[in-house]
């Protein structure tokens, strides 16, 4: 059973998981609650209209609508539809209060709260500016502003506060989330200068070191050609053609090491792997599907995961038909290789290493690898669960 098959048993994420996961979908939660518990309050404590408790559990309801359904769907968060809609909504509510001080002033401050983070800096402000506009609009509707506020300090210190408290939020949101999101790159390009200084580093490794003494084990066992008894070419014969296999195996290496992802999807470089090695065995290769944006050391070590099941099956599984299948889903990403061959009872003291390492850059990236038999028996299925990626979260 595959690792997301096994999620699928458990019960689904819960949207206070995805709450969790989400430091702005966290914010939102946070001071929506608030901002609804204060109204009600307001509304219970005070007469403020003819019917306040009707005007509490609507806003109690679209409380628990709205955060049911933006944490639930990472689309509708990223939905400027969905922004306005909320807006909107928390505008009339302050409209249906009756007055512009309203007890949900600070509830409708909350619709700022996805839009400023979701969008750049100035459409962060944009959205901060479209709120003081609205809730101006609101004020006057509601004939509460006297004829006289310019006149009046108080009166107009109160307004101007209300009308540049959400600009001022806007942008300090905006601000905040154009950093985490600089800090973000910045993260991303230093795992990419890591990694590449430790592939090199592994690869002049293997080149001046261990590959030549390989080499040097072949010539010395080559010069022996004539100094050995008849029945005993055949064992040195084999032990040449496991040294040739095992310098072919570190040139390849050192040629993947040598070689970075220089940020190319991992699907577009698991589709080049496959057209390298299907000449290299009798096995039909297909790819199929794609993977999200995943960050540089995740997206190294699934690649390296997913060649070296695929270098494993076409070596080592006598098979046929070798299928590679990406997907991507609510719980994270997905890489299944499956392959027709003899199954890992007979394979796996030969790529015992191969899956060691796979096993090891898994937990390094805290995703699941699975390796088995496939669906039905027969042949091996190597499946690898991504942890689920938040670029907002991050």
């Amino acid at each position: 059973m595959s690792p997301r098959a096994k999620r699928a048993t458990r019960p689904a994420a819960s949207t206070w998981q995805e709450i969790r996961e989400d430091r702005w979908l966290a914010l939102l939660t946070m001071t929506r609650l608030l901002g609804a518990t204060v109204a009600v309050i307001l509304l219970l404590a005070h007469h403020v209209t003819d019917h306040d408790p009707r005007l509490a559990a609507v806003a109690a309801g679209w409380t628990a609508v709205t955060l049911v359904a933006f944490g639930s769907s990472p689309a509708l968060r990223a939905s400027p539809v969905a922004w306005g809609i909320d807006m909107l909504a928390a505008m009339a509510l302050v409209l249906a209060s009756a007055d512009w001080r309203s007890p949900f002033y600070v509830f409708a401050l909350t619709t700022l709260v996805l839009p400023t983070t979701g969008s750049r800096w100035r459409g962060a402000v944009a959205w901060g500016a479209a709120f003081s506009v609205l809730y101006a609009c609101v004020a006057f509707l509601e004939r509460k502003v006297p004829s006289d506020t310019l006149m009046n300090t108080i009166r107009l210190e109160t307004l101007a506060t209300h009308l540049f408290v959400p600009i001022v939020i806007a942008m300090a949101l905006g601000y905040a989330s154009e950093l985490l999101r600089r800090l973000r790159d910045a993260r991303a390009q230093s795992e990419r200068l890591v990694l590449q200084a430790e592939r090199q580093r592994i690869a002049w490794e293997l080149h001046d070191s261990a590959k030549q003494r390989v080499h040097a084990a072949h010539l010395m066992l080559t010069a022996l050609d004539g100094a050995i008894s008849e029945p005993q070419h055949e064992l040195v014969d084999h032990v040449l053609s496991e040294l040739r296999a095992a310098t072919a195996d570190m040139e390849t290496s050192v040629a993947e090491l040598r070689t970075p992802l220089d940020g190319r999807p991992v699907d577009e470089l698991l589709r080049e792997r496959a057209r390298e090695l299907e000449p290299a065995g009798r096995a039909r290769i297909t790819v199929e599907g794609r993977l999200p944006h995943l960050p540089p050391l995740i997206a190294a070590h699934a690649y390296r995961i997913a060649a070296e099941a695929l270098i494993n099956a076409v070596r080592h599984a006598d098979c046929s038909q070798i299928t590679v299948t990406m997907a991507d889903g609510p719980d994270g990403a997905e890489v299944v290789i499956d392959d027709d061959g003899v199954g890992m009872a007979q394979r796996s003291r030969l790529a015992s290493h191969g899956l060691r390492s796979m096993q090891g850059r898994a937990e390094t990236i805290g995703a699941t690898l699975d390796i088995g038999p496939r669906p039905g028996g027969g042949g091996t299925r190597v499946a690898l669960a991504l942890p689920h990626h938040n670029g907002g979260s991050s």
